[in-house]
């Protein structure tokens, strides 16, 4: 999947898809959030997102700061693209454990970019209306038949997360679904 020609950009008039492999990903999992969020606010700067929301925290050791998004009651992600960072949050998250864990999913699942002036209609071919998240909104739905979480957190654009086993599929449908739009 990690092949030049996989990584290149899919585009149609008024939107474009990118991956963007900066991005490292850990699961949080945890059955009591405060407890949990307590346990991490050294490191993630904030609470847990509440359901459906994602947020962006700045935080002084991440220069690039730390996204967090709602996945379950028990769950959400965490992205950075700061690699000595997501490091030491896992290394901390190691520490609180009995609070929760932190899995590092950075080699089970891709990040992709999706932006532009038609980002709604991409999401509504491939998904449906609900697809498409408002702004600072982390949504789980079907896209192009798979599980794929969708972050608006990024001015004109989405972020999609898809599980990497399913990336030649994701990237035929997105092929097909550009192409069609041009």
């Amino acid at each position: 999947m990690d092949s030049a020609a996989a990584l290149e950009p899919i585009a149609a008039p008024g939107v474009a898809l990118t991956a963007a492999p900066e991005f490292h990903i850990a699961a949080l999992r945890y059955f009591d959030a405060e407890g949990f969020a307590a346990a991490l606010k050294p490191v993630i700067g904030g609470p847990l997102p509440q359901p459906l929301r994602a947020v962006c925290y700045p935080v002084a050791a991440v220069p690039s700061g730390l996204l967090l998004a709602w996945r379950s009651p028990t769950e959400c992600w965490l992205l950075t693209s700061d690699a000595t960072a997501f490091a030491s949050i896992l290394n901390y998250g190691a520490r609180v454990a009995a609070a929760g864990c932190l899995v590092d999913q950075t080699g089970g699942f891709t990040v992709w970019r999706l932006a532009g002036t038609r980002v709604r209609a991409v999401l509504e071919r491939v998904g449906s209306s609900a697809s498409m998240p408002a702004p600072g909104e982390a949504r789980s739905s079907r896209l192009a038949e798979l599980p794929v979480t969708v972050l608006r957190v990024e001015e004109g654009g989405v972020l999609l997360l898809v599980e990497r086993v399913y990336a030649e599929h994701w990237l035929g449908w997105m092929r097909e679904t550009m192409a069609d739009l041009a």
